[in-house]
């Protein structure tokens, strides 16, 4: 099972009143599930998490909280978590890029005081796990984290060994099982008849000149015979949307989870790299019918005008943190199971003096899933919709020591708190947008999560 060993590091993190130290060792290993090895970790249900991006070559899931960053500061939340994260690996000796990663994310708006499912998370939440899989290009590290301020701690680290080979074998031998869907037994449609409302009044609005797009959600609740389980949803999710990113946080009796097409932000190695995806059609029943549809889309004037929004913001963002930005004339299609997009991707080498953290602060919220100007539109999706988002189109991602990291809007996703499920849909509203068609709209974009939960609204 082992084939490399890397020694235990600790370095020392010193503040006002506490000196951590953050101990690592990491070993690989031959064959692992990152499934298998999510649901080994039963016992940290409510710690845990897993990502793995679009393109499939990087993996990462956590068990177990070895140190947690939450704060909610609001604005300045970005910087706090990019400050703690920084002093608390600042020493930390770097060997073959194997190393601690943060995950987490930031919710959509601290200002949403609206009660709910939400209630509970903190604005801002990230982690180092205790027990840290790392699937890279088809090779596989589990590393230990253990941050303390004991002066000796061998005796601790000796248990948390055999509680990683314990995880390592249970996923091992466990890997094959598979798992059944769930059983909706209802669903609701929370406020329907104000979402419809709200998608009139903020057109009112846009045709006064109060904004020019505002994005309006709404979300989906379903119940089920019985409690569902992370790694039962996790494994349909797996499955049925490769060609995402696909998450789960763990949060307490939460589980937020989705399956999104759209890149944030993504730094590597000073390479800064983001994806403008706004503008959306469905997909066609045969190849030429989906070949007209996306055609339709490359040509459709509202949902070019909603795409130009996006990809004037992020290359604006990018020009103020990075040099030799690059970002393509014309937009293309970026089809996923449900739905096709527009997509244009933008690239550039980041500044010295920028961070991902930095990148995402100012991205967020983008105009795909705020509206323009930001200001105005953020206004009056706190006046309008009926719902806190939570994470809901929020950034959610990982960094890493080295500065390096990736972030995903976290859109196509839902809530999972027990028997029940919340699910998250918006579109972006214009002049022109009519209750009806973005009502509809936000039905193709419930598909994915309520696929995946075993759930159909009749159709």
């Amino acid at each position: 099972m082992q084939q490399k060993w890397y020694n235990a590091t600790e370095v020392e993190v010193g503040s006002l009143n506490v000196k951590r130290r953050f101990y690592m060792e990491t070993i690989e290993v031959n064959r692992l599930s990152a499934l298998a090895f999510f649901a080994a970790g039963e016992k940290y249900k409510g710690e845990r998490y897993f990502w793995q991006n679009r393109e499939k070559t990087f993996t990462l899931v956590g068990l177990g909280h070895a140190y947690t960053i939450e704060n909610n500061t609001g604005h300045t939340r970005y910087d706090e978590v990019a400050q703690e994260w920084k002093q608390l690996t600042k020493n930390i000796v770097k060997e073959e890029d194997l190393q601690p990663i943060l995950f987490g994310g930031f919710t959509f708006d601290p200002q949403n005081k609206t009660l709910g499912e939400w209630s509970a998370f903190p604005h801002s939440f990230f982690a180092v796990a205790t027990f840290q899989l790392v699937i890279r290009h088809d090779k596989a590290f589990v590393s230990i984290h253990y941050i303390t301020e004991k002066e000796n701690s061998a005796q601790i680290f000796d248990q948390l060994r055999q509680e990683r080979d314990h995880l390592i074998h249970a996923a091992q031998v466990k890997e094959v099982k598979t798992y059944e869907k769930p059983v909706m037994t209802s669903y609701q449609e929370p406020y329907k008849e104000e979402y419809l409302q709200s998608i009139q009044q903020v057109t009112d609005c846009i045709k006064a000149g109060e904004a020019q797009k505002v994005v309006i959600a709404r979300s989906l609740a379903l119940q089920f015979e019985e409690k569902v389980a992370s790694p039962q949803i996790l494994s349909h999710v797996i499955h049925e949307q490769p060609e995402s990113y696909l998450f789960g946080l763990e949060h307490d009796d939460m589980l937020f989870f989705g399956a999104s097409p759209e890149r944030l932000v993504k730094v590597e190695e000073g390479h800064a790299f983001s994806s403008c995806v706004a503008g959306s059609i469905r997909r066609g029943q045969t190849s030429d019918e989906d070949k007209e549809l996306g055609q339709a889309l490359l040509n459709d004037e509202k949902n070019l005008g909603e795409h130009h929004y996006v990809v004037e913001m992020i290359t604006e963002t990018f020009k103020k943190n990075c040099s030799n930005v690059k970002v393509p004339k014309q937009p293309k299609l970026l089809k996923i199971r449900d739905i096709q997009h527009l997509y244009t991707p933008v690239e550039g080498i980041l500044n010295k003096d920028a961070t991902i953290l930095q990148l995402v602060k100012h991205l967020h919220p983008t105009p795909a899933l705020g509206g323009v100007p930001r200001q105005e539109a953020m206004e009056m999706i706190r006046a309008f919709e009926q719902m806190n988002r939570g994470l809901y189109a929020a950034p959610i991602g990982w960094v890493d020591a080295d500065g390096n990291g990736e972030f995903a809007v976290a859109i196509r996703s839902a809530a999972l708190v027990g028997d029940r499920a919340f699910l998250y849909a918006g579109g972006g509203i214009v002049e022109d947008s009519t209750p009806q068609s973005e009502y509809e709209e936000t039905l193709v974009k419930f598909r994915p999560m309520l696929r995946a939960l075993g759930g159909n609204l009749g159709e």
